[in-house]
């Protein structure tokens, strides 16, 4: 515990020091400086303040995304600033080395001074991250996309052709700070007009008194002609708290369980239903959570017991790691698989149909948007709420309308 805690001092002493070390280079201002170090130290000190004030036994609460929140906008652009200073110190003894070897005669510094440009340069990138994180924070979290995808299966029962889902995944309610922004949210799932609603997973943080401000205004989402249903996430098991009885996490498990009866949603634990439609149907298939490094308590063998190679199937499961280890090479062939999760880290860069970056993408093959394998296909939803940091920058909260097609693979 010491020996961590005085890595952790060494690694913040020298990202402050060289964020001051920039600040020195282009700034001569003896009272901005000084100023700008009072700052960190109380900024820095607030930040410790307040994980120091963490309850396990409460989880996340709005004071720990406030200061999650605050320590990633403090110090994602001073770590860039201390990446980029600290590539020209590289830089400076290359030089010092190279000049005391030529020159013997050399009376200059070993080091040469270090450069107003490279800290103006710093100081420049620094304010991009800096910027965006202020943007998330105040505006990305509740900036609601429609993200529309069609997805085309030579085997989609024809009364079928042209069936639109909405998927929702990952509210996190425990997060929600604003009434008038999930109220808008909840008109633009309305406004799609879609057969059906699904929802997988991710009701609360932990507890499930956090949904109840939510619940009358997540049950105004309309009746769907084919039904709303939904899936557990690994959120909704209470597994990242501390319990003072196993009595007590089981009941609060049991009362997230009915949260979805009580906006509305039937909650399929790995089991399957039917949607059918003018004589034809399609199986509907829902999982527990099943995480590749979460929780394990889907079954898909008991979810799909029954059913044959040749149904055309759904199948929701929260973590898409679990299409990725277990579900698409199944050979009961899941057509289409909807997960979440990831919530695209909330952080990245993307350019619908071109480009998408995102840490994300290191932790999970299938992390935002639509993915194929041999006809199967996963889509993951970018999530509807947020947590850990209290905002999305490039990243956008997610409302997925997809339409099904008959005929041939289109990935």
């Amino acid at each position: 515990m010491i020996f961590r805690l005085l890595v952790f001092l060494l690694v913040f002493a020298i990202i402050e020091t060289y964020a001051f070390q920039a600040f020195k280079t282009i700034l001569k201002n003896k009272t901005f400086l000084w100023a700008y170090a009072v700052l960190s130290i109380v900024l820095l000190l607030y930040i410790v303040y307040g994980f120091t004030q963490f309850d396990r036994s409460v989880g996340q609460t709005p004071s720990s995304l406030r200061t999650m929140g605050l320590m990633l906008l403090v110090y994602v652009p001073k770590i860039l600033i201390t990446l980029i200073l600290l590539g020209e110190d590289v830089f400076r003894i290359l030089i010092g080395v190279v000049n005391h070897f030529v020159d013997y005669n050399n009376e200059a510094t070993f080091l040469p001074s270090r450069r107003k440009f490279v800290s103006q340069v710093g100081l420049g990138l620094a304010a991009i991250p800096f910027l965006s994180l202020i943007y998330g924070i105040f505006e990305g979290k509740y900036n609601f996309k429609v993200i529309k995808q069609a997805i085309f299966f030579p085997d989609l029962p024809d009364a079928f052709d042209g069936f639109t889902i909405t998927q929702i995944s990952d509210v996190h309610s425990g997060s929600f700070d604003n009434p008038d922004k999930i109220d808008y949210a909840i008109d633009l799932i309305n406004q799609q007009k879609t057969d059906l609603i699904l929802f997988t997973g991710d009701i609360v943080n932990t507890h499930a008194k956090e949904m109840h401000p939510w619940i009358t205004t997540f049950n105004k989402i309309e009746n769907h002609p084919f039904g709303k249903y939904a899936v557990l996430g690994n959120h909704d098991y209470g597994e990242y708290v501390t319990w003072k009885t196993k009595e007590e996490k089981a009941k609060n498990f049991e009362a997230i369980k009915e949260l979805y009866g009580q906006i509305g949603f039937n909650l399929l634990l790995n089991e399957h239903t039917f949607i059918e439609k003018e004589g034809q149907k399609i199986a509907l298939v829902g999982v527990e959570n099943w995480g590749h490094n979460f929780k394990q308590a889907g079954d898909l063998d008991k979810a799909g017991a029954g059913l044959t190679k040749n149904d055309f199937k759904i199948l929701m499961s929260h973590d898409p790691s679990h299409w990725e280890h277990v579900v698409k090479n199944n050979p009961n062939h899941y057509h289409l698989t909807l997960s979440g999760h990831t919530h695209g880290m909330q952080f990245g860069i993307e350019i619908p149909g071109y480009f998408k970056w995102s840490l994300a993408q290191y932790v999970y093959k299938q992390w935002a948007g639509l993915y194929e394998n041999l006809g199967r296909y996963v889509y993951v939803n970018r999530g509807f709420g947020f947590h850990a940091y209290p905002g999305r920058v490039g990243i956008m909260p997610e409302i997925t309308v997809i339409q099904l097609k008959k005929g041939d693979n289109r990935a």
